[in-house]
């Protein structure tokens, strides 16, 4: 938790202790049925929400939070309220961290971040098949990551392609997506290369000490294609650089392009990006806590920075990690998780695609590891890992302001959320 004397967002941000926040959540759990944590009834016209939730059972890094389960848990959310229900538990010990849909919703994959597999060092990433009529997954099967770690993970946009990101291994690998949606051997793996940044960030505020994944070799965070699919973008947290490969689409294999790659601030650790539309990018670090414009061409796939802002309030001091993205679905916000300091900053879009602080929001938890918004648009969910709790947010469309509904869903570690649309 930050240090009292730190600042923080405004209120609602007001200092809470853990014992206030357990006692909150308790007197919620008292109140009458109109305010459940998580019963949020279905809304009868639409039905509900179908949401799937990783949590962490261990794993390779420190701020890792060891849970009392583990798995991939099926939720309900209220498209009326924005609560979310618990439903089914799909038990897995292999500390799933990340979850990706096809573009059919009938399949689902998940990075297994395991430091071995089979006894060799890599993670593993599964695949499910999705029974769209009630949420069950059924295992298809499991492969290598091709590396230790595997933090994220995408579907191509041609449908016929996983991308995987191994963040111990330092390196990144494509799957072909057979027909029944299980995944073959690997069709191409690229190794990061490159100088490893300081330890401390260069555009940190003052009293920083966000000083993780500078300290050994290369660290790859996510790999996503570009909307049109002929490039793929690669982002290595401790080299501090955004890898950009050509893709072809036939054969599944990367090759370097030209450019090869785009630097950013030393030590500043780019963790996770969005394309706003094909010729902009927002890339967001995670040790220096700031969000980077690039313009992208589409043709060429040159990544050139034109904007960079802090993810903290103005005047902040002290150690926060950034860790999740999100683009509003009108294209109007862009909204980013920090962890420590607690909140997820707003920031409106403006012409150019040029971005202006509009407020930070308190989480209502500990250590938000990722966000995400549900398929109507309405709410925003935060994964507060270290509180064992995902919180929701109404998300005001003309403002992009967050509004807290009260609702907690309880589950250990939560580590990503998505909704089957």
């Amino acid at each position: 938790m930050p240090s009292k004397d730190l600042p923080r967002p405004r209120d609602p941000l007001g200092r809470i202790s853990r014992r206030g926040f357990l006692k909150g959540t308790a007197a919620l759990a008292a109140a009458p049925s109109s305010f459940t944590l998580t019963q949020g009834r279905a809304n009868s016209s639409s039905g509900p929400i179908l949401a799937y939730v990783c949590g962490y059972s261990g794993g390779h890094s420190p701020e890792r939070t060891k849970a009392n389960e583990h798995g991939i848990f099926l939720f309900h959310m209220d498209p009326a309220t924005g609560a979310l229900s618990r439903q089914k538990a799909f038990a897995d010990d292999s500390d799933p961290g990340w979850l990706a849909f096809d573009s059919s919703g009938t399949h689902l994959y998940a990075a297994n971040e395991t430091e071995t597999f089979q006894g060799a060092k890599s993670g593993s990433v599964s695949a499910f098949s999705v029974d769209r009529s009630n949420g069950d997954l059924t295992l298809l099967n499991t492969v290598s990551s091709q590396g230790a770690g595997p933090c994220c993970l995408s579907v191509h946009p041609a449908g016929k392609y996983l991308l995987v990101a191994n963040f111990s291994g330092g390196s990144t690998a494509v799957f072909p997506i057979r027909s029944n949606g299980d995944l073959g051997p690997a069709t191409d793996v690229k190794q990061d290369r490159g100088t490893v940044g300081p330890i401390y960030p260069t555009s940190a505020p003052r009293g920083n000490f966000a000083i993780f994944g500078h300290d050994g070799g290369p660290h790859t965070h996510m790999m996503q294609a570009d909307p049109s699919g002929r490039f793929v973008l690669v982002t290595d947290l401790a080299l501090d650089k955004i890898f950009i490969w050509k893709f072809d689409v036939q054969n599944g294999t990367l090759t370097a392009n030209d450019p090869p790659s785009v630097a950013l601030p030393p030590g500043d650790g780019p963790r996770h990006f969005v394309f706003a539309n094909e010729q902009r990018m927002y890339s967001l670090q995670e040790q220096g806590s700031t969000l980077v414009l690039f313009d992208f061409d589409s043709t060429s796939g040159r990544l050139t920075a034109r904007q960079t802002v802090s993810t903290l309030p103005k005047g902040f001091t002290g150690t926060s990690f950034a860790s999740g993205i999100n683009l509003s679905p009108n294209g109007r916000f862009v909204y980013a998780a920090n962890r420590l300091h607690d909140s997820i900053a707003i920031f409106s879009i403006g012409k150019g695609g040029r971005l202006s602080w509009v407020d930070a929001v308190w989480t209502r938890g500990d250590f938000p590891r990722a966000i995400n918004i549900d398929p109507t648009g309405n709410f925003l969910c935060s994964c507060n890992q270290r509180s064992d709790a995902i919180t929701t947010f109404r998300i005001n469309r003309e403002t992009g302001a967050l509004t807290f509904t009260g609702h907690y869903a309880f589950v250990g570690a939560p580590a990503a959320i998505v909704f089957l649309s």
